[in-house]
C-alpha cells in the first residue's frame, strides 16, 4: 500500500470518506530522535491491532516560525525528509497542515471536533507526556482525554525516551549539533546527524593541495559548529569514510560557510550529483594557517586522525559481535 500525503484535512475526508478510522499522532517530529520513534512506533502497532489507518499529523513550517520568528529553531530535517521517516516507520499516510496566522487562531476545541472527528475519524491518539495545541497552547493531555470520551476515541500518552539521564528531544539535539557535539546527538537520534544535498564544483583548491574534495549544498537548516569533523558521505549508494570541514576558508579569507569532504576511497571526480555527509566526531576546530603548507600538514594530519576514529570503531563494531 502506497504511502499517502494530504495537504488538508479536507482533502483526507474527501479521499477516505467513511472508509475506516485512524490512529493518529499529531506533531512537528523534526529529527525523527528516539522518542519520535518510540511514537510512530506505538502509532505503527495500535493502527495494525484495531485495524485502522496509521495516520500522522504534522506541520510546514513550524509554528515557531509564524509565532515567534526570531526565536524559531534551525530545522534539522526538511519537510521531505520527515515524510519519507514517517514512511519508513511504517505509517500509512500523513496530513501536512501549513501553519499560517489563520490555523493558529484555530481553538483546541475546533481542531479536536473538525479534523480529529470529522475528518479523521481518529479511532485513539498517541502523544507525550507534554503535548499541547490549538490556540495559545490551550489544549493538553487532559483536554485530549476529556473530548474523546464524548467523541469515540482513545487517547495513549507515550512515555519519554530518556538516554544517559537526559530527555529525548529535538532541542537536545540541535544544541549539542551546534557546539559541534555531533558524537552527543548520535545516542539521542538513534543514527548519525546528517547533511544531504547537491553536490556544488568548489575553487579547486582541494585538488591544488593533493586532497581533493566534494563540496555540499545542504538543504537543512541546522549545521554542525565550525570545524573539521570525521564522517561517512554516501554517493550513489556507496558510503566512503572521509573528513568534513565546516568551514569559511580562513587561510583563503573566505566568506560564506561551506562544507566539503574529503573521501578516503573515492577515485572519482564529481561535480555534480547528491551527497548525504553523516557526522561521526569531531576532530577539531577551523582555524587560519599561516599559508597552504601549513594547511596541507594539517589536513593530513586530520586524514589520519579520521581514520584511526574509523578503523577503532571498527574493531569496536567486530567485538561487540563477538
Amino acid at each position: 500500500m502506497p504511502f499517502l500525503v494530504f495537504n488538508s484535512a479536507e482533502e483526507w475526508a474527501s479521499h477516505f470518506g467513511d472508509d475506516g478510522r485512524a490512529a493518529v499522532t499529531v506533531g512537528n517530529f523534526d529529527g525523527l530522535h528516539l522518542g519520535h520513534q518510540k511514537i510512530l512506533r506505538s502509532v505503527r502497532e495500535r493502527a495494525g491491532a484495531t485495524r485502522q489507518r496509521g495516520t500522522v499529523i504534522t506541520f510546514d513550517p513550524h509554528p515557531m516560525r509564524i509565532l515567534r520568528p526570531e526565536n524559531a529553531p534551525l530545522m534539522i530535517q526538511t519537510l521531505a525528509q520527515r515524510l519519507e521517516g514517517f514512511e519508513r516507520m511504517g505509517l500509512e499516510a500523513a496530513l501536512v497542515l501549513r501553519f499560517d496566522r489563520e490555523l493558529a487562531q484555530v481553538s483546541a476545541e475546533e481542531f479536536m471536533e473538525r479534523i480529529l472527528v470529522r475528518c479523521l475519524r481518529a479511532g485513539c491518539i498517541l502523544v507525550g507526556a507534554n503535548f499541547r495545541f490549538g490556540h495559545l497552547g490551550a489544549g493538553d493531555v487532559r483536554l485530549l482525554e476529556e473530548f474523546g470520551k464524548h467523541n469515540g476515541f482513545e487517547v495513549e500518552v507515550v512515555p519519554p525516551v530518556e538516554v544517559g539521564g537526559q530527555v529525548v528531544s529535538s532541542t537536545a539535539i540541535r544544541s549539542a549539533v551546534a557546539i559541534g557535539d555531533v558524537a552527543g546527538a548520535i545516542p539521542l537520534l538513534g543514527r548519525a546527524f546528517s547533511l544531504s544535498g547537491e553536490i556544488r564544483a568548489g575553487a579547486g583548491r582541494g585538488r591544488t593541495m593533493l586532497f581533493p574534495t566534494l563540496n555540499l549544498v545542504p538543504e537543512q537548516e541546522l549545521c554542525p559548529k565550525l570545524g573539521v569533523y570525521a564522517t561517512e558521505s554516501v554517493v550513489d549508494g556507496k558510503i566512503y569514510s572521509s573528513v568534513t570541514n565546516v568551514g569559511t576558508r580562513p587561510t583563503f579569507d573566505g566568506t560564506g560557510v561551506t562544507i566539503e569532504s574529503h573521501l578516503l576511497a573515492f577515485r572519482e571526480n564529481l561535480a555534480e550529483g547528491r551527497m548525504k555527509v553523516r557526522f561521526c566526531a569531531r576532530i577539531r576546530d577551523e582555524q587560519k594557517f599561516s599559508g597552504p603548507e601549513a594547511l596541507r600538514a594539517q589536513i593530513a594530519r586530520d586524514i589520519e586522525e579520521a581514520r584511526s576514529f574509523f578503523s577503532e570503531r571498527t574493531v569496536a563494531g567486530s567485538s561487540r559481535s563477538d
